[in-house]
């Protein structure tokens, strides 16, 4: 099992640990050139406040990332991103930018997107992890099944209600939920990381028609929520507004092989909808094979 421990300004965890109910946090970083990849879906993530308060005062569990551009960053998580305005946000970003930020400028930032957070009470928080250098700028991950510093996340995860013998050699994801904690589901998304990752990766195009135009693209759910579906990637096609919503009715579908069918029904019912019969059959666009719409 791993876990992170990110680095942030003491402001943006003020700003969070003020608003609970705010569960859905963007840990955001100034550039998204770099994908995160410390750490696997449903691992825990902690905030470490920089020097001189230096103390660990929450987290919550890593539910995926995407760059965006700030004002996109802002359309999806709002407050969850640390700041009270997309102006705030803005001035926060610019602070650690090596070039200063101009006012049409609308830089693409890396979302790291955390869900079931918590803030420790002033009482509980806590120092830094043993060997965490005080240069380390973003944030360092951790292997516990034989680090040193294994006791030591063992009494974080204590403290969020964990309280149970955790085997820290054993990986983090099972089939189903663990510890009869619906959080520890493998690759479970929180609801806004669910659209910025299927944004992110479908390439901003609709599985079906290609369309790039960013406004009318949505992500949608395979299986719905209200049928049990879930908030997973592989749950998830980028679908155009209108396609979206003839995709929900029935009217379109996508069979195993990630194939277009086309109900009859379009045709019966609306004399119309020959943009998709032409592409009856056809594969429609799908992320990479690790990412990929599940077949069943």
């Amino acid at each position: 099992m791993k876990a992170y421990v990110g680095v942030t300004d003491e402001s943006w965890y003020r700003f969070l640990s003020t608003r609970p109910p705010l569960t859905e946090v963007n840990f955001w970083r100034p550039s998204g050139a770099r994908e995160f990849r410390a750490i696997d879906h449903s691992e825990p993530f902690f905030f470490k406040t920089h020097h001189p308060y230096n103390r660990v005062v929450g987290g919550g569990f890593f539910s995926g990332f995407a760059p965006l551009p700030i004002s996109e960053a802002w359309e999806f998580f709002g407050q969850g991103n640390g700041a009270a305005s997309l102006a705030e946000m803005r001035q926060q970003v610019g602070k650690y930018r090596k070039q200063p930020m101009a006012i049409e400028e609308d830089p693409v930032i890396g979302c790291v997107i955390i869900r079931d957070v918590f803030f420790f009470p002033e009482d509980r928080v806590a120092g830094p992890p043993p060997d965490f250098a005080s240069n380390i700028v973003q944030g360092k991950s951790y292997d516990l099944a034989g680090h040193p510093a294994a006791g030591y996340f063992h009494d974080l995860l204590n403290r969020i209600g964990i309280g149970v013998e955790i085997d820290l050699s054993e990986p983090w994801h099972r089939d189903g939920p663990v510890f009869g904690d619906p959080r520890l589901a493998p690759r479970r998304l929180g609801q806004r990381a669910f659209q910025a990752v299927v944004l992110h990766a479908y390439e901003r195009r609709c599985a079906i028609t290609g369309d790039r135009i960013r406004p009318v693209l949505q992500a949608a759910h395979i299986r719905p929520v209200t049928a049990g579906g879930e908030h997973r990637l592989d749950n998830g096609l980028l679908l155009r507004s209108d396609v979206h919503t003839l995709f929900d009715r029935g009217y379109l579908a996508v069979d195993p092989r990630h194939r277009l069918v086309v109900s009859p029904r379009l045709r019966a019912e609306f004399g119309n909808g020959e943009e998709f019969y032409r592409r009856a059959g056809q594969e429609i666009n799908v992320p990479g094979r690790t990412s990929r719409p599940a077949r069943s």
